[in-house]
């Protein structure tokens, strides 16, 4: 089957989660914007998509022209490993790295791929918003927010400036407050400045691939966290990033697969270039 038009691949990770990840390929199966997709799987025992609602919406994806790879990748080398080993799967222009415990709204990856095509930035992203916490209204995190209102422009994200307090932008469900609050009439979606974007980031992969992508892996221990935020920050430090409102990406709010998160990607590879580490870094 041919690539889609769009040139673009979501890309899956997924480990012991069958339920969240047919969630999220559910999500995925509503999306009307062409698109190929590839799945890999780190389970220990049988692959999550291999469940029967998975392999149902993975069915129906390809009956919608939507071109489906399934991986099984062991042994675990890490995040990072994972996420590297992924993009070397695909080809395609635009690369969507999306977490298997987010579920899309219908149209949310079209804003994304429009946003990116418009803003001619690195990459843009959907913040996952937890809508338990739709009642927990967080104004002193919500401060950093600010719109991109003319050009993406390259940034340096670095712990204890002002651009590094935009991560509070993404707790809970600030996502779904801020789009309440800055969202105008006749917006089909606004770009604003982040530090870094969990869950759901498109790139642009030509600027990932210039970067390295997630080839410092070779760096990391095998228990590792933060390798999202390391190549995010990577890119927008030579061709800008934006996130999108409204966000359309749900947190499924399941326990995490990574309760040690001692060890952050930058932290050690930056401490591998000599670079010394500033207190702060991602959590």
């Amino acid at each position: 089957m041919s690539r889609p038009a769009t040139g673009l691949d979501v890309l899956v990770p997924t480990c012991e989660r069958p339920v969240e990840l047919a969630t999220t390929l559910a999500g995925l199966a509503a999306q009307e914007l062409p698109f190929g997709l590839v799945v890999s799987d780190q389970s220990d025992g049988p692959a999550s998509y291999d469940t029967p609602p998975a392999q149902t919406l993975l069915r129906a994806l390809r009956a919608s022209g939507h071109p489906v790879r399934t991986v099984r990748h062991r042994p675990r080398r890490g995040l990072a490993e994972h996420r590297a080993s992924l993009l070397a799967r695909s080809s395609a222009r635009y690369v969507l790295f999306l977490d298997d415990d987010v579920w899309l709204e219908p149209g949310a990856l079209a804003r994304l791929h429009e946003a990116i095509s418009a803003l001619g930035c690195g990459l843009v992203g959907a913040a996952v918003q937890g809508l338990s916490y739709l009642d927990d209204h967080r104004p002193d995190e919500l401060a950093p927010f600010e719109r991109w209102t003319g050009p993406v422009e390259a940034e340096r994200i670095e712990p204890g400036t002002r651009s590094w307090q935009r991560w509070t932008l993404h707790n809970a469900a600030n996502p779904a407050h801020l789009a309440a609050a800055h969202l105008r009439p006749g917006e089909r979606w606004v770009p604003y400045k982040i530090a870094w974007v969990g869950g759901c980031v498109l790139y642009d992969r030509q600027v990932l691939d210039a970067v390295g992508g997630f080839d410092f892996w070779t760096d990391l221990p095998e228990a590792h966290c933060g390798e999202d935020v390391l190549a995010q920050q990577r890119v927008m430090a030579v061709a800008g990033g934006a996130g999108i409102l409204p966000s359309g990406a749900y947190h499924l709010e399941s326990a995490t697969t990574v309760p040690d998160r001692t060890v952050q990607a930058r932290d050690v590879v930056a401490a591998a270039a000599g670079v010394p580490v500033v207190a702060g870094s991602a959590s």
